[in-house]
């Protein structure tokens, strides 16, 4: 029962760091005008991570794609990673560092987002990812932890969250997340 109490307490208290840090509070509305702009653009939200970073960018670019909390035309966003054989032939005959920069150099766009998500922020796919997009004119978007990792020397904005435990910053990113999704979809399709 304790060390249950410890999980969830740890969750809330990093929760509770990030609501109180308005430098993050503004940074994911300046990421929310991005997004919006975007899609206002007919532009693309693309998403990139790994294990379970790329399960959360899946589940984002569905949020987009499909619906949040109400029915409206969907929105052009996607999740890289989810033609396993576009990936593995990728891997297998250039290297798992390249999957998510050959997507981009062929779908990206000028004014379209790329939001990558790592824990770390050390993901080479992810990182040559960003690399190729900012050479694209993409606006790209970093959601790590702590220390940004290498992610944060090729992105335009970078949401840190301020812990080194992966399943709470996970946990924060599909907060933020949500977050976004919500703001977006009632500024694009406003009731």
């Amino acid at each position: 029962m304790e060390n249950l109490k410890r999980i969830i307490s740890d969750s809330i208290s990093l929760k509770n760091k990030v609501l109180n840090s308005p430098e993050l509070l503004q940074l994911t509305l300046k990421i929310t005008d991005e997004i919006v702009k975007c899609f206002q653009n007919d532009g693309k939200v693309l998403f990139c991570g790994n294990g379970g970073s790329a399960a959360d960018a899946q589940h984002l670019a569905a949020e987009f794609s499909g619906r949040f909390y109400y029915d409206r035309p969907p929105l052009f966003s996607e999740a890289l990673h989810v033609n396993t054989s576009y990936i593995t032939a990728v891997a297998n005959d250039y290297s798992y560092d390249e999957i998510y920069a050959r997507l981009i150099q062929a779908k990206g766009k000028k004014g379209d987002v790329l939001i990558g998500l790592s824990t770390s922020g050390n993901s080479n796919n992810v990182v040559k990812a960003f690399e190729q997009a900012r050479k694209q004119g993409m606006i790209v978007i970093a959601m790590t932890g702590e220390t940004g990792g290498k992610m944060k020397d090729c992105c335009d904005y970078l949401v840190n969250v301020p812990s080194k435990d992966t399943p709470r910053i996970q946990e924060v990113h599909m907060l933020l997340g949500h977050a976004i999704c919500e703001i977006v979809e009632s500024r694009i399709f406003p009731k």
